[in-house]
């Protein structure tokens, strides 16, 4: 729609071209005297300049449009930049991740029971191309509170800092860098319903602390974690006493007298290849009780080769007490093998596996006290973040326990 200026700067041009029309045809019956010529000439430089007036403040008018559609473009850019203010997130889906997982299973045996395990949301920013945050949220046994069975726990929450290209820094509650399902136990990710007894009690997966932590890209497939974080508390009375699993804090108004540090080695040099040690110290399990210090070595291997896949890992805990040594708890070790192939079909992949796991939580006892543990069974994914699982396991418990041989079903999914 033009503005009244413009149709004004129009209306001039148009009379300007009239009253030349009229000259011309006033020329054309009887010649003008010399005062018409001059006032015909009088009118024509008028109009002319008023139109040349209109065209100076149309080019105006156009330039500070131009000027104002550049400014709104170059603040909308800067607006998709800027961080959240008071709530209000401007461009926050391009710097906000959502994710989770969740798994159902049913127990056969002495169990016999259906339980939806767990379910688990991720929520991840990015602050800047340099920060970034990520947690995670946790919904045990599908119902938590006063007398229910499951709890809501909160497993991660750190912001991450990139200080070079090669090396990471994080600050807050996040998994510790051991074993191999302890950082990745996502159900699509592992064979079995249930997460195998080694890297349940002698690495208690999932095993969350705050600290601080430092991550460095060595070269050559080398990398190396090193954290200072809060420590167990084990109990040292009861059947409990002592019992890795147990001592878990997880970081709920817990005790920081006595930190633990860990570290990792770990080399991905080949793909499909995960070999990696690593190692933890605390000098009081007991947070100031008694004063037993502890160490834990553990070291594994993840291989997948084509269908074929591997894993191996062996953990052990030493403490040093009068305590712990009295009831043979000082030592404490568990390893497992797991082998798997997985077949390609057009409907989805399926796998099958073989796991011998065992553990043994009173190694220094002179009496035969480990568990072992033979699981065989399928994996099927039919989306490779959805999987239906189904194994059968079958145990040798020490003296005064009962075997647990049983059916397990589950499915899984992550997103």
């Amino acid at each position: 729609m033009k503005s009244k200026n413009t149709r004004r700067g129009l209306g001039c041009i148009l009379l300007a071209t009239g009253a030349l029309a009229a000259g011309t045809a006033s020329a054309q019956d009887q010649p003008p005297s010399q005062e018409e010529m001059w006032r015909i000439i009088q009118e024509q430089q008028k109009a002319m300049e008023e139109q040349k007036r209109e065209i100076e403040r149309l080019k105006t008018q156009v330039d500070e449009t131009n000027e104002k559609v550049e400014a709104t473009g170059e603040r909308v850019e800067e607006v998709a930049k800027e961080p959240s203010k008071g709530g209000m997130v401007e461009g926050w889906w391009n710097k906000t991740t959502i994710g989770g997982y969740g798994e159902l299973h049913y127990n056969g045996g002495l169990r016999d029971e259906i339980d939806f395990h767990r379910f688990v949301l991720f929520f991840g920013h990015q602050f800047t191309d340099r920060i970034r945050f990520f947690s995670e949220v946790e919904l045990e046994h599908s119902l938590a509170g006063e007398g229910e069975p499951g709890e809501v726990e909160l497993e991660q929450a750190y912001v991450e800092f990139d200080l070079t290209e090669r090396t990471q820094a994080k600050v807050g509650l996040f998994l510790l860098p051991i074993g191999i399902l302890n950082e990745t136990h996502e159900p699509p990710t592992f064979f079995g319903v249930e997460r195998n007894i080694v890297e349940t009690n002698i690495v208690p997966t999932t095993w969350w602390e705050g600290g601080v932590a430092g991550r460095a890209i060595l070269g050559r497939g080398f990398s190396a974690d090193l954290a200072y974080h809060s420590g167990l508390e084990v109990a040292t009375t009861g059947s409990g006493a002592y019992l890795i699993r147990g001592g878990r804090q997880k970081v709920a108004e817990a005790p920081a007298e006595d930190p633990a540090v860990t570290g990792r080695l770990k080399w991905t040099g080949m793909p499909g290849v995960e070999l990696a040690l690593s190692a933890q110290y605390q000098d009081d399990l007991t947070q100031g009780a008694e004063g037993v210090d502890a160490v834990l070595l553990e070291t594994h291997a993840a291989i997948r080769r084509g269908p074929w896949s591997l894993r191996a890992l062996y953990a052990r805990w030493d403490l040093n007490g009068d305590q712990p040594e009295a009831i043979g708890r000082d030592q404490q070790y568990g390893w497992y093998v797991e082998p798997g192939y997985i077949f390609n079909t057009r409907f989805g992949d399926l796998g099958f596996f073989a796991r011998y796991a065992e553990t043994d939580n009173t190694a220094g006892d002179t009496a035969d006290s480990k568990l072992e543990e033979t699981t065989v069974g399928l994996n099927y994914w039919p989306h490779p973040q959805v999987v239906l699982k189904a194994d059968y396991q079958f145990q040798s418990v020490p003296a005064g326990m009962v075997d647990d041989d049983r059916v397990n079903l589950g499915v899984g999914f992550m997103f």
